[in-house]
C-alpha cells in the first residue's frame, strides 16, 4: 500500500506539540526533525542492502551496507528542518534543493529554484514537505523528479488534508507516502484545518505580515506598453 499514515504513539505525542500555537520557533523545529526521523526510519525500510564483510574486535562479520544511491529532496523553505532528520538516517545522501511557492488567487506552484544536478540522478529520492495540502506543490515536485529520472519517489510529510493525500496518489500512484497525520479539512485560501497552520513561517519565526515582494504571475492578458 503506497499510504503509510503513522499511529505511533510518540508521533502522535510530538505532532500534537507540533500543532500547539504556542510551540516556539525553535521547539517546532526540533519536533520537525524527530517526526521525520521517525517517519524516515519507516520509509526507508525498503531500501536496498549488498554483502559487506568487516572485522569485529573479536572476528570476521559478513554484514550489509546500503546500495541504492539516494538523495533528500527538501522542498523550501519549509523542509529545511525536514532534511536535517532525514541526514541522521542518511548522512552520506546527497541534498538537492527545490524551492516552490504558491500563487495567492490560484494556489497553483511557481519554481524559484532547482538544484537538481544535470546528469546525475539516485535510485531513491525522498521529498520532505511538512505539508500536503492541496497537493499542488507536491504534486508539481513529484513530476519534476519523474523528469529528472529519479527511479524510485518516497514523500514524507508530517500532515496531510485527505483531499491532498488522494489526490497526491491518484496522480502518482506509484509514489510511497509516509505521512504523521492527515486532517479532514481544507479551507478555501488552501490551509488544512485543523493543521499546524504555515510551517515555514511556524519554523523561523516569520507569522507577522511582510510586504508581498513576489513578482505578480503572468495571465498572457496584459497588454504591453508601448517600448516595452
Amino acid at each position: 500500500m503506497p499510504l503509510h499514515e503513522s499511529s505511533h504513539p510518540l508521533i502522535a505525542a510530538k505532532m500534537t506539540k507540533l500543532r500547539d500555537v504556542n510551540t516556539p520557533p525553535d521547539e517546532f523545529r526540533r519536533k520537525l526533525k524527530e517526526i521525520t526521523f521517525y517517519l524516515g526510519f519507516e520509509a526507508t525500510r525498503g531500501l536496498n542492502v549488498t554483502n559487506k564483510t568487516i572485522k569485529t574486535p573479536i572476528g570476521d562479520f559478513d554484514g550489509v551496507k546500503v546500495a541504492d544511491s539516494v538523495a533528500i529532496i527538501p522542498v523550501l523553505r519549509a523542509g529545511l528542518s525536514m532534511a536535517d532528520g532525514m541526514l541522521e538516517l542518511l548522512p552520506n545522501a546527497a541534498v538537492h534543493h527545490i524551492g516552490m511557492y504558491r500563487a495567492k488567487e490560484s494556489l497553483l506552484p511557481i519554481q524559484y529554484y532547482n538544484r537538481l544536478p544535470k546528469g546525475k540522478t539516485c535510485d531513491v529520492a525522498y521529498i520532505v514537505d511538512p505539508c500536503i495540502a492541496t497537493a499542488n506543490t507536491i504534486n508539481a515536485v513529484v513530476s519534476i523528479l519523474k523528469r529528472w529520472g529519479a527511479k524510485k519517489i518516497v514523500v514524507i510529510a508530517t500532515i496531510g488534508s485527505r483531499l491532498g493525500v488522494n489526490r497526491l496518489l491518484e496522480l502518482h500512484p506509484t509514489v510511497e507516502v509516509f505521512i504523521g497525520a492527515i486532517d479532514d479539512t481544507l479551507s478555501e485560501s488552501g490551509m488544512i484545518v485543523p493543521g499546524i497552520g504555515d510551517a515555514g513561517d511556524r519554523q523561523f519565526g516569520t507569522l507577522d505580515e511582510i510586504p508581498d515582494l513576489l513578482p505578480e504571475v503572468p495571465t498572457g492578458n496584459e497588454k504591453r506598453k508601448r517600448g516595452d
